[in-house]
């Protein structure tokens, strides 16, 4: 790949820049106009990622970051940790945007003009400043944490691509990440009641405080989204698809809760956690967007853990500090399945190998399942399961036996595996587009569920 852009590909991010610097002046004109700037932004985050990608690629292999594609014939070594680049673009991003969803609290605290109850009847003095009564630092502290939580786990993220980290260690590196965004909920939101099932209700109550598990519940999905989305990995463009897929199904989820909200003078509460979300995911769209467009079969880049762990926590982050984490979990259906079918691996029930991704045949250029080595044979239990398992009129998992009868190997047990199980070996384009499909389809499934039957379940949606 050249590091330099080709001369279209000069021009077309550079119309998409200027067109994109032209909506972000234009906002100016009338109230801020946040979502519009955010979409500015998200297109100026993808220009300059894009070029980036391109342009620090043999800075990165010099540095030796970098990595063989084993998936290939000729297993070319290609640049590492290029998700850091996403993932530094898109703080600067929000860095910048940050004037935006303030900007008609900044202008009706400092111009006056019919809000002078904005502000105190007094001159600001040089020891206590203008006192802003009305000015939502609640929502500016919210944003903050938000960027403090990225800042962290971006850190932790590059710190693993380049020392390595053990999974055991690196594990829990989301949850200390996740602190700012933790304690800023308990101060300004801080509820832990969850809402019972009607058909619970005579046994329950209507609602359920749960305290100090709740704030379990959200540190564990912020440990869950970015290590799931790590562990569904090993193919070319496989990280930022499952990704983007998520992002737009959840930026869906944002427009239908919006679209539903009542209309009335004041705004719904529900309104300004949807357009936080909205706020933090296109400029993400944005810059995995140009991502994709290296990582994507045959890939040119690898994104490494860092744009795992930046998007997984992206996610959590617009979750929790969106007051929809069970939504969320809607939306990480093939990830939760992945986890769960990994757990006898990850939990070391069965011999688990350092990569898990898919054996690569070189005669046929084809991909199938990887399989696990067997030292010793496994005990009748295991034995008795891997057999019941595979003999399934859909497979869950393939062994290979000795003339004993004896499993000497077996499947790995990752969602991609399984797929090449049931279909049979495939190119590596292919299953890709395969699981991205079928995150697609499972996640506007769970949206369904959602937004039609939820009322079957609740006595009231919290969107209305």
């Amino acid at each position: 790949m050249s590091n330099d852009l080709s001369r279209a590909e000069t021009l077309s991010l550079s119309v998409l820049s200027i067109a994109c610097l032209a909506v972000l002046a234009n906002t100016f004109q009338g109230n801020g106009e946040p979502l519009i700037a955010s979409l500015g932004f998200s297109g100026i985050a993808f220009s300059f990622t894009y070029s980036l990608i391109r342009w620090l690629t043999q800075t990165f292999i010099g540095a030796g970051l970098k990595g063989r594609d084993m998936s290939k014939l000729r297993k070319p070594e290609l640049p590492e940790t290029m998700g850091a680049v996403c993932a530094v673009v898109y703080l600067l991003t929000l860095i910048t945007f940050i004037p935006f969803p303030f900007y008609q609290d900044i202008v009706a605290a400092t111009s006056g003009g019919g809000n002078r109850d904005v502000i105190v009847e007094r001159q600001p003095s040089l020891a206590d400043g203008r006192v802003l009564h009305r000015f939502p630092h609640s929502k500016l502290a919210s944003y903050l944490s938000a960027l403090l939580s990225l800042q962290s786990v971006v850190i932790l993220g590059i710190a693993d691509d380049l020392f390595d980290i053990r999974w055991r260690h690196k594990l829990f590196i989301p949850a200390f990440a996740a602190i700012p965004m933790l304690v800023v909920y308990f101060v300004d939101y801080g509820v832990t009641n969850v809402v019972v099932p009607v058909q619970l209700e005579p046994y329950l109550g209507t609602l359920i405080d749960l305290g100090w598990i709740y704030y379990a519940y959200m540190a564990c999905v912020a440990i869950f989204c970015p290590n799931s989305i790590n562990i569904l990995a090993g193919i070319n463009g496989i990280e930022v698809s499952q990704s983007i897929v998520i992002a737009v199904l959840l930026l869906l989820n944002d427009i239908l809760s919006l679209y539903a909200a009542p209309a009335s003078p004041s705004p719904h509460p529900a309104t300004d956690p949807h357009l936080f979300s909205i706020y933090l995911l296109l400029p993400f769209i944005g810059v995995s967007t140009a991502l994709w467009w290296h990582n994507w079969y045959p890939a040119k880049v690898f994104v490494g853990d860092t744009y795992c762990y930046f998007a997984g926590m992206v996610f959590a982050i617009v979750g929790i500090l969106g007051h929809f984490s069970k939504t969320l979990l809607l939306t990480f259906i093939p990830q939760i399945i992945n986890f769960l079918y990994s757990s006898p691996q990850l939990f070391r029930v069965m011999p688990c190998p350092r990569h898990r991704l898919p054996h690569f045949n070189s005669r046929t250029g084809l991909l199938e399942p990887s399989m696990t080595e067997w030292q010793h044979p496994p005990n009748r239990l295991v034995t008795g399961a891997l057999k019941l398992l595979a003999t399934l009129p859909v497979p869950l998992v393939a062994i290979r036996e000795n003339d004993n009868g004896a499993i000497t190997q077996s499947s790995n047990l990752t969602l991609l595996n399984l797929w090449l199980v049931w279909f049979g070996p495939m190119k590596e384009d292919r299953l890709a587009v395969g699981i991205t499909g079928a995150q697609m389809a499972v996640g506007i499934m769970g949206l369904f569920v959602r937004h039609k039957l939820a009322l079957l379940v609740f006595r009231q949606d919290n969107r209305r």
